[in-house]
């Protein structure tokens, strides 16, 4: 199996690394190979998609799972060739393991009709309830439902 600073994945298509790069960057359409430069691309790509999501969706919108593999194509889509689709690798970070690859599909259909049904459009009257939603949306991504990002 091989190993990225970042996370331990089974040898498939979207967890190969881009040759030349000792194994520390994922197989990207821009062939870099430097870790410091995919890190810095993907931060430019991070920035140029809050401006463009910036209007896309208002106060009242109702996220859903869809939304989420949409954001994260329109982030790496340039870069990745799997960017916006599920993942079908494994992943773990140390000895944490994330949720099986088989399972992610599934899990996200029940993140949209329990957590972003709940908290989407969030309508909060306290910063402590506004806090809380983020909180419990955020953990429950721990899914991890793309091989990257």
């Amino acid at each position: 199996m091989k190993k990225s600073s970042r996370y331990d994945t089974l040898a498939l298509p979207e967890a190969q690394f881009e040759p030349g790069s000792r194994g520390r960057v994922l197989k990207n359409k821009l062939g870099i190979k430097s870790k410091r430069e995919i890190d810095k691309v993907e931060k430019q790509e991070q920035i140029r998609t809050l401006e463009e999501l910036s209007g896309m969706f208002d106060e009242e919108y109702r996220f859903k799972s869809a939304d989420i593999c949409k954001i994260h194509k329109v982030w790496l889509g340039n870069i990745y060739k799997w960017a916006g689709k599920y993942r079908q690798v494994n992943v773990s970070k140390g000895d944490f393991h994330f949720a099986a690859a088989a399972q992610v599909p599934k899990l996200m259909a029940e993140f949209e009709k329990e957590n972003l049904r709940k908290y989407t459009p969030c309508h909060f009257n306290s910063l402590e309830k506004i806090i809380e939603a983020l909180a419990i949306v955020h953990t429950e991504l721990v899914i991890t439902p793309f091989p990257r990002g």
